[in-house]
């Protein structure tokens, strides 16, 4: 990158694909950032800058890369690719970690626990958050190789969408008592009606719901 972009990525401040770390942190609290970015559009670390623009700069250029890598290697699953640069900012280095949007979402942090849904992390605005049951399985419909969608339109599906033309959304909790379904046929109703396009899926701050397309 030339450096009057990177000094504009740095005045414009943290966002959906810009994040900011003042130094290395664990493996696993850097694979969490790089997951994130991998699950929605991609984006940038730079490592380096404070959350206040600062520069400030890294330590150990070797040490540090070799920290990015087992976060990338042993910290995501599936791995998540990346490519990086190093550059010199008033007399002090930045690494520069660009990963893009991956093509086999859903990443997560490894744990211990195999099952563990809560360590798959999306972007929202300038954070790394949670992805719900229903973002993640939206995630998986998302990649080039899932099957294709296949949509059972019986009566269930007829009530929400009379019920979306009259109202503004709806949300997994909602659509269970206007159904009178169990959440989880809710949920996986919605995420296929998302995938197919017929419905769009929304979240702001920590609510979720879902609106005509």
């Amino acid at each position: 990158m030339y450096l009057l972009e990177i000094y504009s990525l740095i005045e414009d401040g943290e966002n959906s694909t810009v994040e900011f770390k003042r130094k290395f942190s664990s493996p696993e609290k850097i694979a969490k950032e790089m997951i994130a970015f991998a699950n929605s559009k991609g984006g940038k670390i730079l490592f380096g800058v404070d959350d206040d623009r600062t520069i400030v700069g890294v330590e150990s250029e070797k040490g540090e890369m070799e920290l990015i890598d087992t976060a990338a290697r042993f910290f995501c699953e599936p791995e998540v690719l990346y490519e990086y640069e190093i550059v010199s900012i008033k007399n002090k280095d930045v690494v520069i970690v660009h990963i893009p949007e991956s093509t086999n979402k859903p990443h997560r942090v490894i744990s211990e626990n195999k099952d563990d849904e809560s360590k798959v992390y999306i972007r929202y605005n300038d954070k790394s958050v949670h992805a719900s049951r229903e973002t993640i399985h939206i995630l998986k419909g998302a990649n080039p190789k899932s099957h294709p969608v296949k949509i059972n339109f019986g009566q269930i599906e007829k009530s929400l969408m009379k019920y979306l033309e009259e109202n503004e959304k709806i949300t997994v909790k909602g659509f269970k008592k206007l159904a009178n379904i169990s959440e989880r046929r809710a949920s996986r109703i919605l995420v296929t009606l998302v995938r197919a396009q017929i419905i769009r899926h929304h979240r702001v701050d920590n609510n979720e719901f879902f609106t005509m397309v």
